[in-house]
């Protein structure tokens, strides 16, 4: 164990240094600045039913504490669950495989270094939270204790939690980083859907991990008190109400009961025993494969003395190279790589998700199912514009012919083919039913989304960045957030308005990839 806090201090520095850390950080400073509007706003966070809270040290700092444990566990994950991955591809796992550092002791120092990590996140927003309340409350006393105990008590056990689950889900899963995003999104939303709006009772108590049940029932309780009203759903989240249309109610904090405290512990446990259970697992850097399932090894026969490979191919045989300096070859190659990027099997789930969006109603697919379609492409579109560097193949890729003029485009264009097969069920229907407009709207929400992939992709020089931002944005279009609608499913004030801002940032993202490009290719 004395090797745990060297460990811990070095990944920690590594991974905070990175600019998906950097940018993440400015996102959560941003969106903890949006969870306590303005009192003339015409959003709330958490709403009763057309009820907000009055602006008070409770109610600021319990909201803001609920929002950023929620967001920043949703997007956490993806921020922080390649830790091992980093050691596999630099290689740093093989010399920590030969140190008598123990299974359990290594992938402890990854939990608590994804745990810093997103405790760093946490602590700027808890000290933006307290900035907020004085900007926002108007002279309401100060109160440090309503700050500090939701933070404690919301944050740091789901942190936790959510940092083990991506050690767990690195070494069950290993590189199948899709099968990792898909599990967790389907996790986080059965649990939500299992404490948001239920009554408070011994179960939902121990089953959320972020606290969300004993909020939630405490804020209806106080308004069903208040305004003798029968309110049983609370809306958490960002919820909009035509001209400022809420009722008002004081709110004095949650009464932390024993009961809740006890989970709050147990989820801390729970991090901790998903760790010492996955060492049993842990494989420590060791890849070799049994002798029956290594390929056969190339060998050279023949009389004549030409190469022949174990499965019979004779490479003078094969036809000769021919030089082609157009760009047609390059989409083929670029599509074929990301069609087989991955698990075959999986492409039986996405034959499953683009054979339903033809059957289904053609509202249900455009607005839910399309767009999970899309986000399980996640792996594919992330790794457009990454692969070259990730493999280091940039020296070479990036000093071959004219690579702005025809690798760049071809990567584009076969990024957006692929989104658009998956979105041409949706597409045809439309077409079929004479609404062209919505047609255009797919359209420009394949294009965007794939350049927002080569865009972050080039900007930050990994895949982190996109992939969490592709997540983000597609749980706030489940969520029915207009700001996040890219592919159009969502009624909007003004159609030309919203063609013309999807046009716009795709330019945008275009410019500065091929801008970002062509400086690393001229400092290469």
């Amino acid at each position: 164990m004395k090797y745990i806090y060297s460990m811990v201090k070095a990944d920690y520095l590594q991974r905070t240094r990175s600019y998906s850390f950097l940018i993440t950080l400015a996102i959560t400073i941003y969106a903890a600045y949006s969870f306590v509007p303005p009192p003339t706003a015409s959003y709330t966070t958490l709403n009763v039913v057309g009820y907000k809270g009055i602006y008070n040290s409770a109610w600021v700092g319990h909201v803001s504490a609920m929002m950023t444990t929620i967001m920043l566990s949703l997007y956490g994950f993806f921020l922080v669950n390649s830790g091992i991955k980093k050691d596999i591809d630099t290689e740093v796992g093989l010399i920590i495989a030969t140190t008598p550092i123990s299974n359990f002791t290594y992938l402890l120092s990854k939990m608590l270094s994804n745990f810093q990590v997103l405790l760093t996140i946490t602590g700027i927003t808890f000290v933006m939270s307290i900035v907020m309340f004085f900007i926002r409350a108007g002279g309401a006393p100060f109160i440090l204790t309503n700050f500090v105990l939701p933070y404690l008590f919301f944050s740091l056990p789901a942190l936790l939690t959510i940092s083990a689950l991506a050690v767990a889900g690195e070494v069950f899963l290993g590189r199948r980083q899709i099968l990792q995003y898909v599990l967790f999104f389907f996790l986080f939303g059965s649990i939500m859907a299992n404490v948001v709006g239920h009554s408070a009772n011994t179960l939902t108590t121990f089953i959320d991990p972020f606290g969300v049940n004993a909020m939630t029932n405490s804020v209806k309780d106080q308004v069903n008190t208040q305004y003798h009203e029968h309110i049983e759903s609370v809306n958490l989240g960002f919820t909009f109400s035509a001209k400022n249309r809420f009722k008002t109610f004081v709110w004095d904090g949650i009464e932390w009961k024993g009961i809740f405290l006890l989970s709050r512990l147990v989820w801390v446990c729970f991090a901790f025993a998903i760790v010492y259970f996955s060492s049993f697992f842990f494989h420590r850097f060791d890849f070799r494969q049994p002798a029956s399932k290594k390929k056969k090894q190339m060998t050279i026969t023949g009389s004549s003395g030409a190469m022949v490979f174990a499965k019979g191919i004779n490479i003078t045989l094969l036809p000769p190279v021919i030089t082609d300096y157009g760009i047609f070859p390059f989409i083929k190659t670029e599509l074929l790589l990301l069609i087989r990027k991955g698990p075959k099997w999986f492409w039986l789930i996405n034959g499953g998700a683009w054979i339903s969006t033809l059957f289904a109603p053609l509202a249900v697919a455009h607005a839910y199912i399309l767009p999970v379609l899309l986000f399980l492409q996640v792996t594919r579109f992330s790794d457009i514009a990454t692969k070259e560097t990730a493999n280091r193949l940039h020296y070479f890729t990036w000093s071959s012919y004219k690579p702005l003029q025809r690798m760049l485009p071809s990567q584009m264009l076969a990024g957006v083919i692929l989104a658009l097969g998956l979105a041409s069920p949706v597409m045809l229907r439309y077409a079929v039913s004479g609404d062209f407009y919505t047609v255009l709207n797919l359209v420009n929400g394949a294009v965007f989304i794939v350049l927002l992939a080569v865009a972050m992709g080039i900007l930050s020089g990994g895949k982190k960045l996109f992939e969490i931002s592709f997540f983000f944005v597609t749980y706030c279009i489940i969520e029915k957030l207009p700001v996040a609608d890219y592919l159009g499913s969502m009624p909007h004030y003004s159609h030309t308005g919203y063609v013309f801002i999807i046009s716009l940032l795709n330019l945008l993202f275009a410019a500065v990839s091929f801008g970002v490009r062509s400086y690393q290719v001229r400092h290469l």
